[in-house]
């Protein structure tokens, strides 16, 4: 049995401005690369893909690789910090009931129009093909510390409370006014309050009979994910309480992990509320297990 993982963490956006850059994410991939040693991942074995190294290339590409030659019995670890944001949906693709598809910032993120190039930004859909091709009998757990969904243009109010915090969301807005009323008018076709709750949960499904893909989500649908500061260091919220759950607990199923997470945010004063979607089963054993 093979343990590969791909840790990617991007800080840094080659045209951003830096007041859109963040903190927390290089220390997220590299830790994480770190606390898998306990559970048998190597270095060799480890790819860890940070700023410049992170473009959509370089992140598809190691994980369709991680992904292809995986085989039975294998445990594949899959992690991303960065922002997350929306591209309007492509006409004649899937359903999406807000009309727009959660997307994830890779370090070549650029403009194109008024909307996000979706040649730069990995793409929902992208990862649940992806997803689907793992062979049967391998376990692969995915860690997104990122926002991915939801209302995506949060209040500004929550906004400024997490500055005052000195925290960060970690979301990207259309890059231009005229993309955000674009997707301010697809958002008023929708049904109010409509929040694509299946994006995650889809990420799971469709995937070949015998695969086990699990999915740890740092924040709801309808939330934002944090870029915060812990002991004077950045971390993403959700990376830094799952590292510390599965330290003090490393036998502790996957339910007993999001909880000890939850309480972790709860005590911190953090409005984000981290998600585990896969078989019921799943979540009844620890992380690592097949089930």
């Amino acid at each position: 049995m093979a343990r590969k993982a791909l840790c990617v963490g991007i800080n840094e956006f080659a045209s951003l401005p830096r007041t859109s850059w963040l903190n927390g994410c290089v220390n997220d991939a590299n830790d994480v690369a770190a606390g898998l040693r306990a559970f048998g991942f190597t270095k060799r074995n480890t790819t860890v893909l940070t700023d410049a190294d992170a473009t959509k290339k370089d992140v598809m590409g190691a994980l369709t690789d991680l992904v292809g030659k995986a085989k039975a019995g294998d445990h594949l670890v899959f992690t991303f910090s960065s922002h997350g944001t929306q591209v309007p949906n492509e006409p004649g693709g899937d359903v999406e009931p807000d009309g727009l598809d959660e997307a994830f910032a890779c370090h070549d993120i650029r403009q194109s129009g008024n909307q996000w190039d979706r040649d730069t930004v990995i793409v929902d859909d992208e990862l649940h093909d992806l997803f689907a091709s793992v062979p049967s009998g391998v376990l692969l757990e995915v860690l997104l510390d990122t926002c991915h969904s939801g209302t995506g243009l949060r209040d500004l109010e929550e906004v400024m409370q997490a500055a005052v915090l000195g925290r960060t969301p970690r979301f990207l807005p259309p890059p231009t006014p005229a993309g955000l009323d674009q997707v301010r008018s697809i958002r008023a076709l929708a049904p109010p309050r409509t929040v694509d709750r299946k994006a995650l949960v889809e990420l799971t499904k469709g995937h070949r009979a015998g695969a086990k893909p699990v999915l740890f989500a740092a924040c709801k649908p309808d939330q934002t994910a944090a870029d915060a500061t812990f002991d004077g260091r950045s971390n993403g919220a959700f990376t830094y309480l799952f590292l510390q759950a599965l330290k003090g607990n490393p036998a502790a199923t996957r339910t007993e992990l999001l909880r000890t997470v939850t309480s972790g945010l709860k005590g911190g004063d953090f409005s984000q509320r981290s998600t585990l979607e896969g078989p019921v089963a799943c979540k009844k054993v620890g992380f690592g297990q097949p089930w």
